[in-house]
């Protein structure tokens, strides 16, 4: 199964051309987050809990195969020692976690190339990041229907010695909290990466470059927030894809931030039951925003400036070129398409 990894998606950009103590500090640092607050690898009874060494095993076999290695480091270990003064061996099985540890934290060395060093390594963080927020997000699709039985066993008869609460609170508390805690693992991963004096962010599953902080905390943020629901799954996925186009000098990045902002305006019109099934194109949908039948979602003002976008913008990436010159923009044009998609969406999102 091929999973998408962050040395491979930046790896014609260069980031990083030498390994210093920040970086090693934040291997250790994005380490211990995963494995002391995000999975325990150890019970209370210091028994491996096996759910979370599966969890660590997937993580280490995709990333290894990625990378095109059996093991990250060692599995299996094995030295000599000396018991009642004859030469004894001792062997055994690292933990999983104990194996990407001794990865994370191996030494660098000149005859590597820093550039790569640093982006598998971050690679890990964000596969791990991923894979929770993929838990949680799972947790969260089922939590009606958890809350649901819940709260029909509260409305059965108890028995004298039930302890005292009802289950759909204890329901609501375990799923708000562990909203909570991940979204505290992400804002201290986040801050840590500041710390390190990399231009990352991770949001929605992956990392990706930041090129400006007052935009990121304005802007992108905020963004990235709105869209982690299942419904703007599609929404994230292409703004996701744009960014990384754009940082990497990929073709389109702009197509994508339409894309994304599309896929915002139909989700809405079917939220509101504004659809018909005849539409034919973004300006349909554009139609049902502005009814004043429907309450005029947006102004009259602001479906031009959308539509002006998407005929002078989208249109003109979306289609072959013919004979033509092929649509290029600049730098900053890019910058503008994708930050113009981004407020659009972060304000269509929150008329709802």
């Amino acid at each position: 199964m091929l999973t998408d990894v962050f040395f491979r998606r930046y790896a014609n950009r260069l980031m990083f051309e030498s390994v210093g103590q920040k970086e090693s500090s934040l291997f250790v640092q994005a380490y211990r987050i995963v494995n002391e607050q995000i999975w325990k690898y150890y019970g209370y009874d210091q028994k491996v809990d096996e759910s979370v060494k599966t969890i660590w095993t997937v993580i280490h076999d995709r990333l290894s195969m990625e990378i095109g290695v059996k093991e990250l480091s060692p599995k299996y270990y094995s030295y000599q020692t000396e018991w009642m003064g004859k030469p004894h061996t001792s062997s055994g099985w690292n933990g999983m976690n104990v194996v990407v540890e001794q990865w994370l934290n191996f030494r660098f060395t000149d005859d590597l190339d820093p550039d790569m060093f640093v982006k598998r390594r971050l690679s890990f963080v964000e596969l791990a990041f991923r894979t929770r927020e993929e838990q949680v997000a799972q947790a969260n699709v089922e939590f009606p229907r958890r809350l649901a039985e819940a709260e029909m066993q509260d409305r059965m008869p108890q028995r004298p010695m039930t302890v005292s609460g009802t289950r759909s609170n204890s329901v609501r508390a375990i799923n708000e909290g562990m909203n909570r805690t991940f979204a505290a693992n992400v804002h201290e991963l986040n801050e840590r990466l500041k710390q390190a004096g990399m231009p990352l962010h991770y949001h929605n599953g992956y990392l990706q470059i930041t090129q400006d902080e007052q935009l990121q905390e304005q802007v992108e943020q905020p963004f990235w927030l709105l869209v982690k629901d299942a419904q703007w799954k599609n929404v994230s996925i292409d703004m996701a894809e744009a960014i990384d186009r754009r940082d990497t000098g990929g073709r389109d990045p702009s197509f994508y931030a339409a894309k994304a902002l599309e896929s915002t305006i139909k989700i809405i019109c079917e939220l509101k039951k504004w659809t018909t099934g005849n539409e034919k194109g973004v300006s349909d949908f554009l139609n049902h925003l502005e009814s004043k039948v429907s309450g005029a979602f947006i102004e009259g003002w602001e479906r031009q400036s959308m539509q002006r976008f998407y005929s002078d913008v989208r249109n003109d990436l979306g289609h072959g070129p013919g004979s033509k010159d092929m649509p290029n923009f600049t730098p900053q044009q890019i910058d503008q398409t994708i930050e113009f998609c981004m407020s659009w969406v972060k304000s269509l999102i929150k008329r709802l």
